[in-house]
């Protein structure tokens, strides 16, 4: 068994219309998925991925409307990192995201920045056989976008601690004292420790929620029993509808879910419509006439990447 590297990334939101107007526009990822969450479905879930919502590109938020600004501290992840295929493509990006208002730190083969929330972020130049995820963005040339994730960056000043769910348990294969590799059969993704900084961590609008790795579908059981051999205490198998789910935290605090590769944001919409219309899983359907108006009215996402 192994894991398909990054499923998916969810963090938090205060301002949904922004967040679409960051991820769909400045960034050109597609909206692929207007939902809610499932554990309270007052509130969005948005999913934005590459042009057909492949596991390993999906940056989701839940938005808490007015929900305080959250702050990165021990057992949490601070930055979410991309690929792109070239210094070529850095130069890009250094520049349509200062036209945006967005500062920029560029180094050779990174460029860090922040979202409009606080939330960390990086493009990373990654050599790699893996399939590229591209969202197709009419202000984007397909060369220069973004093509998935590479890693996530979580603080703890102790990793020792986690060694052993991750490699005896999720196949982690280490690669220094703070830096891991999960790579399956088609993708892989980087995990890395740094030191925390001496503020403890605040939840809240621009930090992450919860990091998930692809499981293959029939594997699932299996990951959950492997799980609990390395003393960690994982949820049941959750039926989220898109994929199926198991969460718990590895011992530096942060909250890891295994995600299913499938059945996929296609399974209720036709993949050309995707994300235009409130999508609810069936046992939710009957909620839409309450949750449809009041749910914050979001900017239309063609016209956002049309701009």
């Amino acid at each position: 068994m192994k894991l398909e590297g990054i499923h998916h990334v969810t963090c938090i939101t205060a301002d949904a219309p922004q967040n679409v107007e960051f991820y769909a526009g400045t960034l050109g990822l597609r909206l692929v998925k207007k939902s809610v969450n499932q554990d309270d479905p007052t509130v969005y879930h948005l999913f934005y991925a590459d042009e057909e919502g492949h596991a390993g590109s999906d940056m989701t938020f839940f938005e808490y409307p007015n929900a305080r600004r959250g702050r990165a501290g021990a057992g949490m992840i601070h930055r979410v990192s991309w690929r792109v295929a070239s210094e070529d493509a850095l130069d890009f990006w250094e520049k349509r995201l200062a036209d945006a208002g967005v500062q920029t730190e560029r180094t050779p083969g990174s460029l860090k920045f922040d979202d409009r929330e606080g939330l960390g972020l990086e493009l990373k130049v990654v050599e790699t056989d893996d399939e590229p995820l591209i969202a197709d963005h009419p202000e984007i040339p397909k060369e220069l976008a973004l093509q998935g994730f590479d890693s996530v960056s979580a603080y703890s000043s102790d990793p020792d601690p986690s060694r052993r769910l991750f490699e005896e348990a999720l196949g982690f294969e280490r690669r220094d004292a703070s830096s891991w590799e999960i790579r399956g059969d088609k993708r892989g993704s980087f995990y890395f420790f740094d030191e925390p900084p001496p503020e403890p961590g605040i939840p809240g609008a621009g930090t992450v929620h919860h990091v998930a790795w692809a499981s293959q579908m029939e594997d699932h059981e299996a990951w959950r029993d492997r799980a609990i051999e390395a003393g960690a205490r994982p949820t049941p198998v959750i039926d989220r509808f898109y994929f199926k789910s198991i969460y718990f935290r590895e011992p530096s605090g942060v909250l890891f879910e295994l995600a299913t590769i499938g059945p996929g944001f296609a399974t209720d919409e036709p993949l050309e419509h995707l994300g235009e219309r409130l999508s609810l899983p069936p046992n939710y359907e009957h909620l839409r006439d309450q949750l449809e108006p009041i749910l914050t009215p979001l900017p239309d996402p063609r016209a956002v990447r049309a701009r």
